[in-house]
């Protein structure tokens, strides 16, 4: 899919690719929210919650760091969930955090259960059919600490998230966005990253490399914090419509909406 010039570029400037996937990747959010409103900040959490798991056992080394390359993809759920509760409130938030779990362990059920179906043994195709299915089984055997780890630290730290911005948020009188969306991501993302080091990691590794790990993928997310928050400035200041926006709003959101405006 990629031209082999790009391809080649890319493999030898691994920093590089890294700042790139992550601006499109941020880019692409903010576009699904401009063409889509809020149901397009939703969209965007389910899908880099895809993203992220599929992603999540591949192990890379950037800056010099060997880190998970979901962390990009699990990073911006944070995004797209603080800019939820700056637009929309905390309901909102709250329920996205709420489907993206559900979400979770919907892909974690049905990929598992892809994995019960044999490969064809036509004689045509016997070959390929049983390449692809060990491909699967690689990265879609996910192993009971692996699902428990995964769906335990992301709910608890994508809950935290959103109370803690909106508790930034009555602290400072809603003021200084920059300080919430940076403070309450690099809080979350610390008990993120602690419960899935301790939960998944420790044991697949030793425990001094289980924590190198971590520390690597929380110095990327703190990195990440930092430079998302231009990009959150600048959809706080859209004024976009949504024809799915009223559907289902709560009376606290409709008021949550009425003290914003």
């Amino acid at each position: 899919m990629i031209p082999e010039t790009i391809a080649i570029f890319f493999h030898a400037n691994q920093n590089l690719l890294w700042v790139t996937t992550l601006t499109l990747d941020l880019s692409m959010t903010l576009l699904l929210y401009r063409i889509f409103g809020k149901s397009g900040l939703i969209s965007a959490i389910v899908l880099s919650i895809l993203l992220a798991n599929l992603q999540g056992p591949k192990l890379t080394e950037i800056m010099g760091m060997e880190t998970s390359l979901g962390v990009i993809f699990y990073s911006t759920i944070f995004f797209a969930t603080d800019l939820l509760g700056e637009k929309y409130g905390r309901a909102t938030a709250t329920r996205a955090v709420l489907l993206g779990f559900g979400v979770s362990v919907i892909i974690v059920v049905m990929m598992s259960m892809s994995l019960l179906y044999l490969p064809s043994t036509r004689l045509e195709s016997a070959a390929f059919s049983g390449e692809i299915h060990q491909a699967f089984s690689k990265i879609l055997d996910f192993t009971p600490r692996f699902v428990f780890g995964s769906l335990l630290a992301f709910l608890i730290s994508q809950s935290f998230d959103v109370w803690f911005f909106h508790r930034v948020k009555k602290w400072t009188k809603g003021k200084h966005l920059w300080i919430r969306n940076n403070l309450s991501t690099i809080t979350s993302q610390a008990l993120d990253t602690a419960l899935y080091t301790v939960i998944v990691w420790w044991g697949i590794f030793d425990l001094g490399t289980a924590f190198r790990l971590a520390l690597a993928k929380y110095v990327f997310k703190i990195f990440i914090a930092a430079f998302d928050t231009p990009f959150i400035y600048w959809a706080r200041s859209w004024n976009v419509p949504d024809a799915l926006a009223n559907e289902g709003d709560t009376a606290q959101d409709r008021k949550e909406q009425y003290l914003k405006s």
